[in-house]
This record gives structure tokens, C-alpha cells and sequence, in this order.
């Protein structure tokens, strides 16, 4: 097995001053004492996390919408989980499908509009309008005057709209079969040219058209919908779209490390504040139970869970021993338990040495025990939390690189 070792004690430099402003607050209030505003920012930081994103995707029956639900949620189309698939509408009224590890990102599979059981004057009525964040129009072909219709009285009440042309690879593999000399780039831009032109004459301004294959979401366009959705929706709602989006390039990897990075700071502050309190080996066992969460979610984040490698595996006739040992963080690929994260921390002789030492010792010191105990617990945990987080998505990129392997479907 090749080499795996635990995460370094640096805390990364990389870093933006989005996160660094309430890891810099969290210090300040454990140093303070000020368990109070704490707990203010946990609370704050809770709502944010559990906010729903609800993504409407619709379109005529055949143009892929279902398997691109399904895509997004990182299943397969044979998943007992995945929304039926089918060349008629299979969908005849709003169904919602739940992102399998993030339950607060709710894709909807919308029937298509204009059919006789949804006329177009009546469709956002019906599928009940106001609950979708945004949403997302599906063709394989043109867009029609029904979809051109629609788009014009969602921008009207104000909600962000986006247009996929489904099943590009199709038409590059029939341009690639006609064509003398074959040219991707320019038969990518032909088509999106043509849809945004057709739409523009069906009185839609400045209509916004991604070319996508669901069965290879890191081609195309599917990166850059996911940027333009994470722009223009509220900030409240980016990190929760960050975490459900399916891993499909180094850019997406780099993105969820940002979300995972900006919430170590709420870890470390329910790790200061238990900290602070004066019962003897508290903390450690809090550290331990807050790190097995974390570090799970961050496997599932990644794709470097158990599941995840499995079916990698399974897909690229690879051992799983051999993924395994491509990784270098300790955890990567491995059923995250208590006693797993003890030997990440004791792989770390000196920084658990002291962190212990002061964190246990100090909380019995009158009057400034508790702030100095608070305050070593926040910054450790920052740290053991940084430097694992930049591991893991180092393993990740390593996964996409060497194996190629384009979309994990968990």
C-alpha cells in the first residue's frame, strides 16, 4: 500500500476574507470570554446551513430532464432513488427529489408545459410558483413558444431562470459523423447561437443557455451553470448549492472546499465553548465526536467515501487498495470513527500534546483559566481542520486526475 500519512499542523494559507473574518471573531470572543456571542453565531450559522434550495427543472416530455435531476443528485437513472425516466411524460405533477446527502437541496421534476393538463397560462399556478429558488428549462432540440412563455413570466416575478440544451453529445457525435471537417468548439457555439437567437425571437431578453450531457457533466457547460447559479442566488443559498453540486472538476472540488472551509470556524467555536466548561476530559470527548461529523462530511463532500471509492472501483476495474493508495490523508477511503480521528491526533504528538495540556489544565485556573482554555481549543481545532480539509481535496483532485473518472454517481 503506498504511502498515507495525517494531515500537516499548518494551518493553509490559502484563504479568502469571507472565512477568515469569523475565525478571527471566534478567537476574539474565547480570548473574551464572550460565550455569549458564541452561541449568538452558532445559532446564526445553523440557520444558515439548514435553509432550503429548491431547483425547478422542466420541460417537454423525451428532452432529458429527469436524468438530469438525476445527474445533479449524483445517481443513476436505474437508482430506486432517481426519478423515472421515459420517452412520454412520466411526470404529471411536481415531484420532489432530495439531494441523497444533502436532504435540503430538493431537486423538483416539473411536467411539461404546455401539455392539456398544464397550459401554459396556468402552469405556475399550478406547480405552485413561489417555493422554487430557480429554475431550470430542459430541451434536446429547440426551445419552444410554450418554453419561451414560461421564461417570460418567471422573469417577471423576479426568480432566476436558466436554459440547458440536453443530450449535447448526441448532436456532436451526429455533427462529427457528417461533417468534413469537424470542428467541437465551433458546433458548440453553432448551437448555442442558434437557441439563444431562437429564443431572443420568441421575446425573451438576454436568455442564458448551458450545453450539457448528463452522463458527462464535466464537458460542456455544466461548470459554468453551476457558477452562474452560485453568483446570482442570495448568499444564504450559495454554500448549501456549493455542497449538493455534483463533483465533476477540479474547479467544483476547489468551490466545496471553500464551503467546508468557511464553516471550521462554528466547529471551533462549539469546541471552545465546551471547552470552557470545567468537567475533567469534556473537551477531548467533544473534539472527537465534532471531528468524526466533520471529517464525514467532508468524505462525502469530496467523494472519498467508502460508497464513493467503491464504485470507482467497480466502474475502472481499479482495487480498491490500489484508489487507496493514491490517497495521502489518513481518512481518505475510510469508515470515519473515534478511533480513527484518535490516531489522526496522535499522529500529531506535539501539537495533542499541548493542546491537551493547556485546554485540560487551564480550565481550573481562577478567572483566566477558562478564556485561555477556550481560546487553545478554538485555534486547534482550526488548525487540525484546515490542514485535513487541504489533504482531502488534494486526494479528490488526485482521484479525477489519474482515474479520469468523470462524475462519481453515489
Amino acid at each position: 500500500m503506498g504511502s498515507r500519512m495525517s494531515s500537516t499542523t499548518a494551518v493553509s494559507s490559502t484563504s479568502t476574507e469571507g472565512t477568515d473574518l469569523p475565525i478571527a471573531e471566534g478567537s476574539n470572543m474565547m480570548e473574551n470570554n464572550d460565550t455569549d456571542s458564541a452561541v449568538s453565531m452558532i445559532k446564526k450559522y445553523l440557520e444558515d446551513i439548514n435553509n432550503p434550495l429548491n431547483i425547478a427543472v422542466t420541460g417537454r416530455s423525451g428532452v432529458g430532464k429527469s436524468t438530469f435531476v438525476n445527474a445533479f443528485r449524483g445517481i443513476e437513472n436505474k437508482d430506486e432513488r432517481a426519478a423515472p425516466t421515459g420517452v412520454v411524460e412520466t411526470t404529471m405533477k411536481p415531484e420532489p427529489y432530495p439531494h441523497p446527502r444533502h436532504p435540503n437541496v430538493t431537486l423538483w421534476d416539473l411536467p411539461g408545459v404546455g401539455t392539456p393538463e398544464f397550459p401554459a397560462d396556468q402552469y405556475l399556478k399550478v406547480v405552485e410558483f413561489e417555493k422554487f429558488d430557480l429554475f431550470i428549462i430542459v430541451s434536446a432540440d429547440r426551445f419552444t413558444e410554450h418554453d419561451a412563455k414560461l421564461a417570460q413570466e418567471i422573469k417577471t416575478m423576479g426568480k432566476n431562470l436558466y436554459f440547458v440544451r440536453s443530450k449535447i453529445d448526441h448532436n456532436l457525435e451526429a455533427a462529427r459523423k457528417s461533417q468534413r471537417e469537424y470542428d467541437e468548439e465551433k458546433t458548440l457555439q453553432e448551437i448555442r447561437e442558434n437557441c439563444i437567437q431562437g429564443l431572443k425571437k420568441q421575446g425573451v431578453a438576454s436568455p442564458q443557455v448551458f450545453l450539457v450531457s448528463s452522463f458527462d457533466l464535466d464537458l460542456y457547460d455544466f461548470p459554468a451553470l453551476q457558477d452562474t447559479m452560485e453568483r446570482e442566488l442570495p448568499s444564504h443559498k450559495r454554500d448549501v448549492l456549493n455542497r449538493g453540486i455534483p463533483k465533476v472538476c477540479k474547479s467544483i472540488i476547489n468551490k466545496k472546499k471553500e464551503v467546508f472551509r468557511s464553516q471550521i470556524w462554528y466547529y471551533a467555536l462549539i469546541s471552545s465553548t465546551v471547552a470552557a466548561v470545567p468537567l475533567p476530559g469534556l473537551s477531548f470527548t467533544a473534539d472527537l465526536g465534532i471531528l468524526v461529523s466533520v471529517l464525514t462530511n467532508y468524505l462525502n463532500g469530496f467523494g472519498l467515501d467508502e460508497k464513493s471509492l467503491a464504485k470507482l472501483s467497480s466502474d475502472t476495474n481499479t482495487p480498491l487498495e490500489d484508489l487507496r493508495a493514491e490517497m495521502k490523508c489518513l481518512c481518505s477511503g475510510q469508515n470515519v470513527s473515534i478511533e480513527l480521528v484518535s490516531l489522526m491526533l496522535y499522529s500529531l504528538p506535539l501539537l495533542t500534546e499541548e493542546a491537551a495540556k493547556v485546554v485540560e489544565g487551564s480550565r481550573w485556573i481562577p478567572l483566566l483559566g477558562i478564556p485561555i482554555a477556550a481560546s487553545s481549543s478554538f485555534t486547534f481545532i482550526t488548525s487540525f481542520l484546515t490542514s485535513t480539509l487541504d489533504s482531502l481535496s488534494v486526494d479528490a483532485e488526485s482521484v479525477l486526475i489519474k482515474f479520469k473518472y468523470k462524475y462519481t454517481f453515489r
